[in-house]
């Protein structure tokens, strides 16, 4: 038996797998994210992450063959900042991945201070809110007296980890994440020009994803149940570890993962690195990804359906029903075109400060309109983030799509008519099965990581609508155009001066 648990933004899975794939029992807890202030996103380690793990584990191992666990993974959102002391006692809530942008102060002054081409060198990547080191020159310069305390900068599932063995890891996939600390060719920390705000001291070991980072101690086995002695490995971030629950292990196979935000993973065996797009090792040793994301998705969907008193105790019924209410307008909605962007939006803008519109209403417009247009607007977000690496020039052989978003053929559609690509819609428990899969290899169980395709089922295929396509394929046009068009007034939003405000 095998246990995987993902700590996602809202909710935390786990499931019990056998070797052969076949998931015998799962388990479930929902959390929340705090925006103590605008551009700021943080949850509580102790409260949100390490309750819900010692849930999890413990409702896992009620079930009869529990005890009989070989191996444990853990994955999580990332990459995140968590400040601890020596004991692994969190200074302060985490601060999250790219939907957090407090730091684009210290991004400017990194990319300044270093140079844009150093960083893109060093890191393959630029600076942008899904980067960690500048979240930690932030704590430098914003809570000095949490950075002077800080024994350790970690992310999340380094953090969980380590309270379950004792032992301080991060897997090299997110660690390639930390731009501009960490050398993406030498596949190591690289803190020169950053030693005023972090040591190489401070950061975890960097290990790939399947090696056993260390055993479940006494106090953790008392807490989750699971067997103490239990070897656990590295782990990695949701989003590598849904790529893995995906099969999508092999050269020029994208992963599209349409959950509470957009996140795209695109396998290959060498580097590319790109201004555009995210560049990091991937989980297994001499595999690479280039990797974009979207801001909102999911939680555009439930924005959408708040607003029009669509929600319901169940989310299921919430999204049945913003769903019809989408199929009761036309693909294009009536000429109405909206940018979901309530967060910012990363790629290809990478741009924390622009904000969501709804343009194109008329007094014949209806509610229907409205939500077919946030949901088509969600569905251009992501096409243009994929459409960004035929631009790079870094080929697409297949897309398998996964998360929550995939039930909504609204999205999927103009995904597909947009960019012209069939999607492969996995039927994954998700996150928390790629880390079973991991652990699996972690102890030797799976020999050849090419047998994650054998634990993927196919649900169905998403085709390009051809009737669709022309539409939809100009409206495309039109939201890249509707984002360029509304910039300067973003800017001018966030600059009181520039709008003559005192």
């Amino acid at each position: 038996m095998f246990v995987g648990i993902d700590v996602g933004t809202f909710e935390t899975k786990g499931v019990l797998v056998d070797a052969d794939g076949t998931v015998l029992a799962m388990a479930h807890r929902r959390h929340g994210i705090s925006t103590p202030q605008p551009g700021h996103v943080e949850q509580d380690p102790e409260a949100d992450w390490w309750a819900d793990v010692t849930a999890v584990a413990s409702e896992l191992m009620d079930h009869p063959r529990g005890p009989e666990v070989r191996a444990v993974g853990v994955s999580a959102i990332g990459p995140c900042v968590v400040a601890t002391d020596e004991e692994l006692r969190p200074l302060r809530p985490a601060i999250l991945y790219g939907i957090d942008a407090r730091a684009t102060r210290q991004v400017e002054r990194l990319t300044a201070a270093l140079g844009a081409d150093e960083v893109l060198r060093r890191s393959g990547n630029a600076l942008t809110s899904q980067s960690a080191g500048p979240k930690i020159a932030w704590l430098r310069d914003e809570e000095p007296e949490v950075w002077a305390r800080a024994r350790w900068f970690m992310t999340s599932q380094s953090w969980l980890v380590a309270r379950l063995t004792g032992s301080v890891t991060i897997d090299h996939a997110t660690a390639g994440y930390f731009h501009p600390l960490y050398d993406l060719r030498a596949r190591r920390w690289d803190v020169r020009g950053c030693e005023d705000f972090v040591t190489a001291e401070q950061l975890p070991q960097p290990a790939w994803s399947s090696a056993v980072a260390g055993r479940i101690h006494a106090a953790a086995a008392a807490q989750t149940r699971l067997p103490e002695g239990t070897p656990v490995v590295v782990g990695t971030t949701d989003a590598p570890a849904e790529a893995v629950a995906a099969g999508v292990v092999s050269d020029g196979s994208l992963m599209a993962m349409y959950g509470s935000s957009g996140y795209f993973i695109r396998v290959g065996s060498t580097p590319v690195v790109s201004p555009h797009l995210w560049a990091a090792p991937f989980v297994f040793e001499g595999t690479y990804v280039l990797a974009a994301g979207t801001s909102t998705t999911g939680t555009a969907t439930r924005w959408v359906a708040d607003v029009l008193g669509l929600t319901d105790p169940d989310d299921s019924v919430t999204f049945q029903r913003l769903l019809a209410l989408a199929h009761q307008s036309p693909p294009g909605s009536r000429g109405v075109l909206a940018l979901p962007h309530f967060s910012g939006e990363r790629t290809p803008f990478q741009d924390p400060h622009c904000r969501a519109a709804v343009v194109g209403l008329g007094l014949e417009h209806t509610a229907a309109d409205v939500a077919r247009a946030v949901l088509e607007g969600t569905g251009h977000a992501v096409a243009e983030a994929i459409l960004t690496y035929g631009r790079e020039g870094v080929v697409v052989d297949r897309v398998v799509a996964i998360g929550g978003a995939t039930k909504n053929d609204v999205i999927l559609g103009t995904v597909s008519a947009v960019t012209g690509l069939a999607q492969e819609v996995a039927q994954s428990p998700g996150a928390a099965y790629g880390d079973a899969f991991l652990a699996a290899v972690g102890v030797g169980a799976i020999a050849d990581v090419a047998g994650a395709t054998a634990w993927r089922v196919t649900r169905h295929v998403v085709e390009p609508d051809p009737v669709a396509a022309p539409g939809l394929r100009a409206d495309h046009d039109a939201f890249v155009g509707l984002y360029h068009a509304l910039a300067p007034w973003n800017q001018a939003r966030r600059d009181p001066e520039a709008r003559g405000v005192s």
